[in-house]
């Protein structure tokens, strides 16, 4: 799992974000998540408010409504396809997605792996002109994907906290979602805890711990590149 976080930011061009990016998070954080005990998945995720359980289901409904937004034949731009999300308890997540307790931690992690799976077929097959609504601005397939990368890694990190694992995924992949989402997070600092910076998670030298934060997902070409300054 281990990569070269010590890669800063700075280096350029940084690829696209594709499906293999998104396969690879997926399959990194579920090989990660089978090492946990049984007995730790009633923990607390890291800084999160969810037990761990709760917090691999709603990675897995991320992943999936994620899919699902790219799944019509228009896809919605005002409004996510009407699935019933639903919480379990009072303050747990809102899922669309819930595993089979009774299925143990292998069911769950299926689970996990079963919506990433969509969400890289969806990426793999959609074309690269479709635009479908997200909370944070309508996005495209590779935007769908970095998210889907973001809440992968990130959650796994919440996630490695509350079962006792660890967790560091590759820097250059981090590098790809930051700038994807992040264009404007530092560039001087190694990928990984920038990336957790930008999402709140950490502290970075001369950056304090973002209370709010939020990524944009709106197409690269889209974008309007701010003018170099006057000299």
């Amino acid at each position: 799992m281990s990569g070269p976080a010590e890669i800063g930011l700075s280096q350029s061009p940084v690829p696209p974000v594709t499906a293999d990016d998104l396969d690879l998070a997926v399959r990194l954080a579920v090989d990660t998540l089978r090492a946990a005990p049984p007995a730790a998945w009633e923990e607390k995720a890291g800084s999160l408010e969810w037990d761990c359980w709760e917090t691999v289901e709603h990675l897995s409904d991320d992943l999936f409504a994620y899919a699902a937004q790219l799944g019509p034949r228009t896809p919605p731009l005002d409004g996510e396809v009407p699935f019933v999300w639903e919480r379990r308890r009072p303050g747990g997540p809102a899922n669309a997605i819930h595993a089979d307790r009774g299925a143990g931690p292998a069911g769950l992690l299926q689970v996990l792996e079963a919506s990433g799976a969509l969400l890289v077929a969806m990426v793999r097959t959609a074309s690269p002109h479709t635009r479908a609504h997200h909370v944070f601005g309508v996005s495209d397939p590779e935007g769908f994907a970095a998210m889907g990368i973001v809440e992968t890694l990130v959650h796994t990190h919440d996630l490695a906290e509350g079962l006792g694992l660890g967790w560091s995924p590759p820097g250059d992949l981090c590098a790809r979602v930051l700038a994807r989402l992040f264009p404007h997070a530092p560039s001087s600092t190694a990928p990984w805890p920038t990336l957790l910076w930008a999402t709140g998670r950490a502290e970075l030298p001369g950056h304090p711990r973002l209370t709010t934060w939020r990524w944009d997902g709106t197409p690269r070409a889209s974008r309007c590149t701010a003018p170099d300054p006057a000299p």
